[in-house]
């Protein structure tokens, strides 16, 4: 058996890794009664995950030639925004999940209270990592990470999907519904990890683009591996419980189409996003493997 990692993987644990890093520092513990609300934010954004989304940050930076501090920041920042995210999502008032990458969730490690607040610092913590002069010296940049990461996040992306997501449960929603929602939901932030580093790096508009374009069919992937994993993985492997979509009456792409279609579908826009990185030739090799990483992962 064949013990050795790809460049891929390898890259991946570097990135993982230097986010790890960054969010140490950046998230520091602190004496007095806010305590306990540090600790649950760390015990939330650290030692664990892909940081897929900080990867996706470091690699689009680095075909532009983005210094590693405003990269660590800006990773740093939607990894906050992610773990806040999941946070919320654990909830009892939403999914109601008591395990969450392996050990118990927020809510059920301190209480609902702690884990709302937890949620609520890390989200604004975010912004103050990228509206800071350390992110990137022209404000007019820094300005922009703040605008978009607020349209990703905010009623237009992740939250909104999260809206529509619990609107739908017990319905039938449209194919085109669901996409809808997962745009919004999932594809949102990692289309933003994906342009972050073309703002960073003033890119032209026609490479800020095609790293939108990957984005989008990126985060589509991700969403119908994640749903696929739901239905088949092991909860043990994943690290979180399987099955939550059933058991809550959501309908997903992979309850409308069938596993095998949806596996089909999810290969399709890997495909399809690595065709939006013919702009940046080789440079863009990491990005065209995680593309194939997100549909073919077991976690």
């Amino acid at each position: 058996m064949n013990s050795r990692i790809s460049p891929f993987e390898s890259a991946l644990a570097d990135a993982a890794l230097f986010a790890e890093e960054s969010l140490e520092t950046l998230l520091p513990p602190v004496a007095g009664p806010e305590g306990r609300l540090l600790e649950a934010m760390r015990y939330a954004a650290l030692g664990g995950g892909k940081r897929l989304r900080a990867f996706l940050v470091i690699q689009s930076g680095l075909l532009f030639g983005v210094d590693r501090r405003s990269l660590g920041r800006v990773a740093a920042a939607v990894e906050c925004v992610h773990a806040y995210s999941l946070v919320h999502d654990d909830l009892p008032a939403m999914d109601d999940d008591d395990l969450r990458r392996g050990k118990p969730t927020v809510h059920k490690a301190f209480d609902e209270a702690t884990a709302i607040l937890a949620g609520d610092a890390l989200l604004t913590h975010a912004f103050a990592l990228i509206g800071s002069p350390e992110a990137h010296g022209d404000p007019f940049v820094r300005c922009e990470l703040v605008i978009r990461l607020a349209h990703a996040s905010g009623h237009a992306g992740m939250v909104g999907g999260q809206m529509m997501d619990m609107a739908f449960e017990g319905k039938t929603p449209s194919l085109a519904e669901i996409t809808r929602l997962q745009r919004m939901k999932t594809a949102a932030l990692i289309c933003f990890s994906c342009e972050a580093g073309a703002i960073l790096g003033k890119a032209s508009q026609p490479m800020r683009n095609a790293l939108l374009a990957y984005g989008q069919e990126l985060g589509l992937a991700f969403q119908l591996a994640d749903d696929l994993l739901d239905a088949e993985g092991d909860a043990r492997e994943m690290g979180k419980a399987a099955g939550k979509d059933t058991g809550r009456g959501k309908s997903t792409i992979v309850s409308v189409l069938g596993v095998e279609r949806a596996r089909q579908q999810a290969k399709a826009l890997s495909e399809q996003a690595v065709r939006h990185l013919d702009l940046f030739d080789g440079k863009a090799d990491f990005l065209r493997a995680a593309a194939e990483f997100v549909v073919a992962r077991r976690a």
